[in-house]
């Protein structure tokens, strides 16, 4: 017994040493940051400065407002594009193939995203593969300006996020007992009210993990929208790197990451409550 609990602490101590000094003290270090100021005497003092600057400069809450719309999009288009797909791998092969379907969704994952960004430059440039073809056939004469736009960084983040929906989805179809299914056909239901009323609230636990994943990584990220949107595609990530490397204020920095993790979870908060879910069956 004592070698067994001496085991489990043995494991557990470099999960806590990681949690600890890597997360923990970095994000108090910072949370304490993002309440100093500096004053006209040069001296650091506590103050919200740092917090009403975000409300002050209409630029900042701007910004924030279109990432929030822009990650509910993808989020949603993620939604829209990947439940086909996992109600497929799930309900309608044999469990050979979707095994073998999974391993093949899961490449991307391998990849990496800075390769797959490359990867989409590529595709959506001027010289690119999509707009050669276009013009290659007679649709086009001239090439159609898809990158550094909304629409690439849009294309961009869903590509690299679908995956995290996917699977908790298809987790939470997997299982579903196919016999409610038959049931509700023999008494004559239709295929919507199926899927309206069986289907999808027996996958909504799936589909809200999967959402809170999906949304979380897309408001979060930095390399998509810097790359594929360019200069026109404001996100707010790149307010807070441009606070921390370019102007070195990293009291405004260290505040506005709070206040990106601050609103984002409430926006979370919003989406369950009004999809009636809660937090602990979510995370099953």
């Amino acid at each position: 017994m004592k070698s067994n609990n001496f085991t489990f602490y043995l494991l557990l101590a470099p999960v806590l040493l990681w949690l600890v000094f890597l997360i923990i003290l970095p994000h108090i270090d910072l949370f304490i940051s993002s309440f100093q100021f500096e004053n006209d005497d040069g001296d650091m003092v506590f103050s919200f400065n740092n917090y009403l600057a975000f409300f002050e400069d209409k630029i900042y809450w701007l910004t924030f407002v279109k990432t929030a719309l822009y990650s509910i999009a993808v989020t949603i288009l993620a939604f829209v594009v990947t439940f086909p797909v996992a109600f497929y791998l799930t309900k309608v092969i044999s469990r050979k193939f979707s095994i073998f379907m999974t391993l093949l969704l899961l490449i991307p994952l391998w990849v990496g995203e800075l390769v797959t960004i490359y990867g989409w430059m590529i595709l959506l440039g001027d010289s690119g593969v999509i707009n050669n073809f276009l013009m290659s056939v007679g649709i086009i004469e001239t090439p159609i300006q898809m990158l550094y736009t909304n629409f690439s960084m849009t294309i961009g983040l869903l590509y690299m996020s679908m995956l995290f929906m996917i699977i908790p989805v298809m987790s939470a179809l997997d299982s579903l007992d196919d016999s409610m299914i038959e049931a509700a056909c023999d008494l004559g239901a239709t295929k919507w009210t199926i899927f309206t009323k069986i289907i999808i609230p027996y996958a909504m636990p799936g589909i809200a993990s999967g959402g809170i994943i999906v949304f979380m990584l897309v408001i979060g990220d930095y390399i998509a929208p810097n790359i594929l949107g360019g200069k026109s595609s404001l996100w707010f990530t790149e307010q807070i790197y441009n606070q921390f490397l370019s102007t070195f204020n990293w009291s405004e920095g260290a505040a506005f990451g709070f206040l990106l993790l601050l609103l984002s979870s409430l926006i979370v908060f919003i989406a369950l409550k009004l999809t009636g879910q809660k937090l602990d069956k979510v995370g099953r």
